[in-house]
């Protein structure tokens, strides 16, 4: 466990500031200052100010994961009869990486889709938007970058990589007598975990919902900022698709007897740990996805489940419809060749990414298609 003395950042005097006027904070509006905070959070002013990060996605693999994504959206372009302007809609693009991917793909092997591809890149860090903007100048106003979704109606496909388990979100704990939810307060100076009675009675009624009965003193994350970011896609989706991408469970896996302590994690140094009050702003906080609560609630709002399944089995079917293993094979060029052979499986290993990512496709105004990257092997 970190001492106080390392543990100080400068978001922590603003924490306890707020703590001494407010009360005890949910662990959602802590998660979301050490994420978001304008001036001090880990996505806004952190890693857009350093040099390495402390965690590690597809994208930065290499391109072959922008370029599987790419021959997938020209199919769903193409299922909705290629209209004049397809909208991608990246939430949570970071610098823009995986959207460049998609981009240089498009460029070289579907120049057609290029003409009617429009790319949203939604971002809250200034500066990663900055960024973005600079490294896709070349494809001019093909690209832009904004702080929220757009309000106008999108026909496309609203597309996140790594988004939502990194929404705020609350914690909540089990007891014999009914269940609680955990506060961060204040105590000689230094932050410290609290536990209260419900900030919402809507955090019961999502675990009835969205979840499975806990087990007596076990812990759990309630992510309500997810069900509020699916509604927005939803009310911004005229027609098309949406794919979210990360790891995460079904509601009776997240909230088994697996997990007892919940799934939050921070990441630093590309090390887990569980300091979840050390270091406010300068490491990131990550909680795994219900991807139970993400179906069901699109449901709700009139998205229709195409698909669930790995990253493994997505990006092979992918593979295998794309003719990529074959063009693999008849490379000249033995490094090429070694180069996508390590980027494919880094991406698709069982022990890594392949299987704790997850693929949830749903769709509105398209009937059941059936996509290439939701076939079986």
């Amino acid at each position: 466990m970190a001492s106080p003395a390392t543990s100080h950042t400068p978001l922590t005097d603003i924490l306890l500031e707020r703590i001494e006027c407010e009360g005890p904070l949910t662990f959602s509006a802590f998660m979301e200052m050490c994420l978001y905070h304008p001036e001090h959070g880990y996505y806004t002013a952190h890693i857009a100010e350093s040099r390495k990060r402390d965690y590690f996605t597809s994208p930065d693999v290499g391109p072959l994961f922008g370029r599987l994504l790419g021959g997938q959206l020209r199919e769903l372009w193409e299922l909705l009869g290629r209209p004049a302007r397809f909208d991608l809609v990246e939430c949570g693009a970071g610098r823009g990486r995986l959207a460049g991917d998609i981009l240089g793909w498009a460029a070289e092997h579907a120049p057609t889709f290029l003409t009617a591809l429009r790319v949203t890149l939604v971002e809250t860090s200034g500066p990663l938007r900055q960024q973005a903007v600079k490294d896709l100048q070349v494809y001019g106003e093909q690209v832009r970058c904004v702080a929220d979704l757009p309000q106008e109606q999108i026909i496309g496909c609203v597309l996140s990589n790594e988004l939502v388990d990194a929404l705020p979100v609350h914690r909540v704990v089990q007891r014999a007598e009914g269940l609680r939810e955990i506060y961060v307060a204040a105590r000689d100076g230094a932050l410290r975990e609290v536990e209260g009675e419900l900030s919402t009675p809507v955090l019961s009624h999502y675990l009835e919902r969205y979840g499975v009965p806990l087990g007596v003193d076990q812990l759990a994350e309630v992510n309500l900022r997810a069900l509020t970011w699916l509604a927005q896609v939803a009310r911004a989706l005229d027609r098309g698709f949406v794919v979210t991408i990360d790891y995460g469970y079904p509601a009776r896996e997240l909230y088994g007897a697996g997990h007892p302590r919940g799934t939050l994690l921070t990441f630093s140094g590309h090390r887990a740990q569980e300091e979840w009050l050390a270091r406010p702003g300068e490491q990131d906080l990550t909680a795994h996805v219900n991807f139970t609560a993400l179906e069901k609630h699109g449901r709700e709002l009139g998205l229709e489940i195409l698909g669930f399944t790995t990253q493994t089995q997505f990006l092979l079917a992918l593979v295998q419809a794309s003719g990529l293993a074959g063009e693999i094979e008849s490379m000249t060029s033995e490094v090429k060749k070694l180069k996508l052979r390590q980027q494919l499986k880094q991406l698709i290993h069982p022990e890594g990414m392949g299987e704790a990512f997850k693929v949830l496709v749903q769709a509105r105004g398209v009937g059941q298609v059936r996509l290439s990257g939701l076939r079986p092997l």
